[in-house]
């Protein structure tokens, strides 16, 4: 049922263009239907943007064998922005203004993300599940803005927990990005240690898209940490590394899931054994879920990853409030649907409603060993 807002509005509009035949929604043909996708498919943080598209190619490729949705295929229009807020901003007023998308799904990043909202929510254009848990994307809900993955103080409370209980790490330090993804996770760090009466020992920040991080590891090395907390990009982070081993900085390295595992793995190759890195999706590696076999069977090979199996979720959930939207689909339709729909996609449970647009909190921990993500219930 759409909720008595979305509704009156969807009527109103109805009304102003002479009834509901008059006009199709933006995006919306008689056998295809516009999603634009704005995120770095080039740069730094490259790996996270072609692995979200590649997992959202994956799954709307499925749907579009099967005839897709009533008979609408959907095609998905995918920009890069580099992970540059600006460009973000340019290309999303394009696909919205020009191109006319039904909805936006899958940006990457804090920064772009704050870049791209603003004009999407003017537009009434759905923002969907990006590759971010910063707050302001929850809290206050925004009508238009869905997230699927577990915010970055889910993520950090479960990293900082492991840290201070399982490791006995006192002197907690933080290397950031600087700029509103650094203060996102940094804001999510501060607030789990004033929980344990301890806060941020030591810090260092470095520049988005800059490998220049021998001056931010030379003043971590001086305030000798047990533990660093690492906020920014997987080239950063397999940089940061191995200075700090070179330089005998030997406080062992923790960071959220934005980082990317597997392109970190490939940057960081040895030096990247022992880091923690806290997940917001299972492992893509996992076939006892009925969700990651049928990832697997989808996606190419070369493609698997925890990046790609949040783009292919992230398709999923669109996909399934779609159906509800019935023959022609409204943009308010398809917010009301996602704002009640509650599902188990097969070992991962999506949930929202009118006052919570985030769909899971679930958060996996994992460590590099052997150059893989293994699991971890108890740091070591």
């Amino acid at each position: 049922m759409v909720s008595q807002p979305l509704l009156a509005v969807a009527l109103l509009i109805g009304l102003f263009l002479g009834g509901p035949a008059a006009r199709a929604e933006d995006g919306v043909s008689a056998d295809a239907l516009l999603i634009g996708m704005v995120n770095a498919q080039s740069g730094p943080a490259a790996g996270l943007g072609l692995g979200m598209a590649a997992g959202a190619q994956a799954y709307f490729a499925r749907i579009n064998a099967a005839g897709g949705v009533n008979g609408r295929k959907i095609s998905l229009i995918v920009r890069d922005d580099a992970y540059e807020p600006a460009r973000s901003a340019a290309l999303t007023e394009a696909l919205i203004n020009t191109t006319k998308v039904f909805a936006l799904l899958g940006y990457v990043g804090t920064p772009t993300s704050r870049a791209a909202l603003p004009l999407a929510r003017e537009a009434q254009v759905p923002f969907l599940f990006p590759f971010t848990g910063a707050e302001f994307l929850r809290t206050p809900v925004k009508l238009w803005a869905f997230n699927v993955r577990a915010s970055y103080f889910d993520e950090t409370e479960a990293l900082i927990e492991h840290i201070h209980h399982d490791l006995g790490s006192q002197k907690i330090a933080l290397l950031m990005q600087d700029d509103s993804f650094g203060e996102a996770v940094k804001g999510g760090i501060a607030g789990a240690l004033s929980k344990r009466g301890m806060g941020i020992h030591s810090e260092a920040r470095i520049l988005r898209n800059s490998l220049d991080v021998a001056g931010a590891v030379h003043s971590l090395k001086l305030a000798a940490p047990d533990a660093i907390v690492f906020v920014g990009t997987y080239q950063q982070l397999a940089a940061a590394i191995k200075l700090a081993k070179a330089n005998g900085l030997t406080a062992r390295f923790f960071t959220v899931s934005f980082i990317g595992t597997e392109n970190f793995i490939a940057s960081a190759g040895a030096d990247g054994e022992g880091v923690y890195i806290s997940q917001v999706m299972p492992s893509p590696h996992d076939p006892s879920l009925p969700i990651i076999r049928e990832y697997l069977a989808d996606i190419a090979p070369a493609d698997v990853g925890y990046a790609s199996l949040e783009g292919y979720i992230g398709a999923r959930v669109f996909v399934e409030a779609l159906q509800t939207t019935g023959a022609q689909p409204t943009r308010a339709e398809l917010v009301d649907a996602l704002q009640y729909l509650s599902i188990d996609l097969g070992g991962f449970q999506v949930k929202f409603s009118p006052d919570n647009h985030q769909g899971s909190r679930a958060v996996f921990l994992t460590r590099i060993q052997a150059g893989v993500a293994v699991p971890v219930k108890h740091m070591q």
